[in-house]
């Protein structure tokens, strides 16, 4: 408004034109709330034609103060932080584990598989007690847990292996942790154990740990020969049970699996690219 219109008795007209005037040249984006809430306070010795304006700005931009978070705004988690609910224990697989298969194959006639099993960290001592309940019933001992309490703000995951449809799975590597370690370049876990019962199958089934940068694993036997463990999705009918995968929960890393064959057993084994 300048300063000589101040100085007349304005008439209708005049104060249309004024306001298509100050409307016109008001740029409409998202409204900032706070700001035109604390500058209504400021402002109050404005003339009241300005005010108008402002007010006829407003109206045409509801939309954008409803993303903004009012009360009664349609989209308010676009322009606030809306706490969310903390996730179930059920979520979290602090009752169940995610499991993942990381390799199978047949010897004597009957399946043997490994799979992975990562529960999740119980918050208080109500979930541990529960968890360490669910371990008990699978067989399965956590990793440096005398009592449930044991495992409260822990991961606790198992390798286990299993043979035909009888034989109870066993645990073959196992661990509870705060947070997972993330491996680096050549890092590696491994560990070798039987496809089954039976002195012969001792020593033939390799399984570890490794970067999930890593792209190969040589598996190294003590009859001189090797396998080499890659990348892997799914199964086949042509799977050796060597083969790199992806678990479910596990981060920061990959497992491996090699198989050797029959008549030797585990000598060495490292990442090669």
């Amino acid at each position: 408004m300048s300063a000589d219109r101040e100085n007349h008795e304005m008439t209708p007209t005049d104060i249309a034109l004024l306001l298509a005037d100050t409307a016109d040249r008001v740029e409409i984006g998202t409204a900032p709330v706070q700001a035109v809430l604390r500058g209504g306070r400021r402002r109050r010795a404005r003339r009241w034609a300005v005010t108008a304006a402002t007010a006829l700005v407003l109206a045409g931009s509801t939309g954008a103060l409803a993303a903004t978070g009012l009360p009664g705004g349609g989209h308010a988690d676009r322009g606030t932080d809306v706490a969310k609910p903390p996730a179930s224990a059920a979520a979290r697989h602090v009752y169940a584990p995610q499991r993942t298969e990381i390799a199978r194959g047949t010897y004597r006639g009957k399946e043997w598989r490994i799979g992975v099993d990562v529960w999740g960290a119980p918050r208080d001592e109500r979930e541990a007690d529960r968890q360490f309940d669910a371990m008990a019933a699978l067989g399965i001992e956590p990793a440096q847990a005398r009592k449930p309490a044991d495992l409260i703000g822990k991961i606790s995951y198992f390798a286990m292996r299993g043979w035909g449809d009888s034989d109870r799975p066993r645990q073959v590597m196992f661990n509870s942790v705060e947070k997972f370690e993330p491996f680096r370049g050549t890092d590696m876990e491994a560990g070798a154990t039987r496809l089954g019962t039976g002195g012969e199958s001792s020593g033939r089934l390799v399984i570890g740990i490794i970067a999930k940068t890593a792209r190969q694993v040589t598996c190294r036997w003590k009859d001189g020969t090797t396998a080499a463990a890659e990348p892997a999705e799914g199964f086949s009918a042509h799977d050796t049970g060597t083969a790199i995968r992806t678990v479910a929960g596990f981060e920061g890393a990959n497992w491996f699996s090699c198989v050797a064959p029959e008549g030797t057993s585990y000598a060495s084994a490292e990442v090669t690219k």
